[in-house]
């Protein structure tokens, strides 16, 4: 059937209008919004959560060492040899006289027995299965600290995609300020051309300001667009998320509070469950040097015929005590290489200690470094404004040539862009200090909103 032309025109209309609807529901989220959304939908995150998960497990591993063993076995043999045919017959219940004779005891018949038998082992002394139970709470919580501290490093690079968001919306504006002025500039080199007050080499030079202008609007579009899709992978989506004009609310406080803060940083919480897990690692290398102390008991039934038969039946029950009086040395070797393994973690420890506290005073330096630089970059701007004023100004008035326009005008854009930069690096070294000192998730009032459970 032939495709009429209002056919495809309608086709195309509808496409379009399709287009435009999927393009409006692009979702736009506030900062605290995308925040929250992170912490469930983030891959890090929730990779970290499956595996708590599994370090759980560890714990009931470790309970189940002084848990009964019930063991349920079935075997089949089948001999000739005296020994084994003695015994199976024995177990069978089905001995004779007859089997007393020698020929019966030297060269028995071959014999066929199925055993089936349950028994239990429930230790009662076990020193090793208990601080095990304890190194396996330790590094659960150890892994805790770990999953926390990657909660905080998202959120801070969900922060500061957020942010390059916003940077990138504020530089289109950039350009479309800058694409603005152009044309005023053309407006001005064509008026003073058709008057016979310019040259045409003023008109060339000022249409190609315009053009260079537009390539940097197309280009800050594009990396407005690239920063939304970058906010969607870090909360886990395939789609872009728009983003809120206003700036995140942060406080600066004083550098004894962030110091303070740091000692309590989850890393470091989790790094000390480690050093005392060495400390526990040790201990369970003394306790290698103890005995085990334990019942246990079995129910046996054998049959000739088949197998789980009842021909003969028997049960025992036992105590054990199990202690290895020398193994070449090794509880030796062990107990030296935990004594190392916790002086290492000590090491750690305090080497972590010192960097955490380093690492918050550069953090605290770089704000201010940033606030200044921030200030100076509105001045600039003040000042380039000022400037592409008087040379347009003079350049109306035929006092100055275009050149020197064009030039002021790209002082200006290079201001406007500064500022931008500069009040973005400001904000990010802000959270940047709030994430070093481990308070981020309160300072953006995260674990305020109980989103963190």
């Amino acid at each position: 059937m032939a495709v009429s032309y209002k056919q495809i025109l309608l086709f195309l209309f509808l496409l379009c209008v399709y287009s435009e609807n999927s393009y409006a529901k692009e979702q736009v989220l506030t900062l605290h919004q995308a925040l929250t959304q992170a912490l469930h939908g983030n891959p890090e995150i929730r990779g970290q959560d499956r595996g708590l998960l599994a370090v759980n497990e560890d714990i009931n591993m470790a309970r189940s060492y002084l848990l009964p063993k019930v063991v349920l076995e079935e075997r089949f043999m089948r001999t000739s040899n005296p020994t084994y045919a003695f015994m199976s017959k024995l177990n069978q219940e089905r001995f004779t006289m007859a089997d007393f004779s020698i020929s019966s005891l030297n060269s028995p018949a071959p014999v066929s027995d199925f055993q089936a038998s349950i028994s239990f082992e429930q230790p009662l002394f076990a020193p090793k299965a208990y601080i095990g139970i304890t190194m396996a709470k330790k590094e659960f919580e150890a892994q805790t600290g770990d999953a926390a501290r990657k909660k905080e490093e998202v959120i801070f690079g969900v922060f500061k995609a957020y942010l390059d968001a916003q940077t990138a919306a504020e530089y289109v504006k950039v350009t479309e300020k800058g694409i603005e002025d152009a044309k005023e500039h053309l407006r001005i080199a064509e008026s003073r051309y058709k008057n016979g007050l310019g040259l045409y080499s003023d008109k060339l030079r000022a249409e190609a300001a315009l053009k260079n202008a537009e390539v940097k609007k197309v280009t800050a579009e594009k990396n407005l667009l690239i920063a939304r899709r970058a906010i969607g992978l870090m909360l886990g989506l395939t789609e872009s998320i728009g983003v809120m004009e206003n700036r995140p609310s942060l406080e600066l406080r004083d550098i004894e509070y962030y110091r303070q803060m740091s000692s309590a940083r989850k890393d470091l919480i989790a790094l000390e469950e480690r050093r005392r897990n060495a400390e526990n690692n040790l201990k369970m290398a003394n306790a290698s040097y103890l005995p085990v102390i334990g019942v246990g008991g079995a129910y046996q039934i054998n049959s000739h015929k088949t197998a789980f038969a009842e021909e003969g039946e028997s049960w025992q029950v036992m105590a054990f005590l199990r202690w290895d009086l020398f193994d070449g040395m090794n509880r030796e070797s062990a107990r030296r290489k935990a004594k190392h393994r916790l002086a290492e973690a000590g090491e750690y420890l305090d080497g972590l200690k010192k960097q955490a506290a380093y690492e918050v005073y550069e953090a605290y330096l770089s704000v201010g470094e940033a606030k200044k630089g921030h200030e100076l970059a509105m001045a600039g701007l003040t000042s380039a404004e000022e400037g592409r004023r008087l040379v347009k100004t003079r350049f109306e008035n035929s006092l100055s040539p275009v050149v020197d326009m064009l030039d002021a005008q790209i002082s200006l854009d290079a201001a406007r862009t500064d500022v931008v930069a500069k009040e973005s690096a400001y904000y990010i070294a802000l959270a940047r200090l709030s994430f070093q000192s481990g308070t981020i998730m309160q300072d953006l009032e995260i674990e305020k909103s109980g989103e963190t459970k």
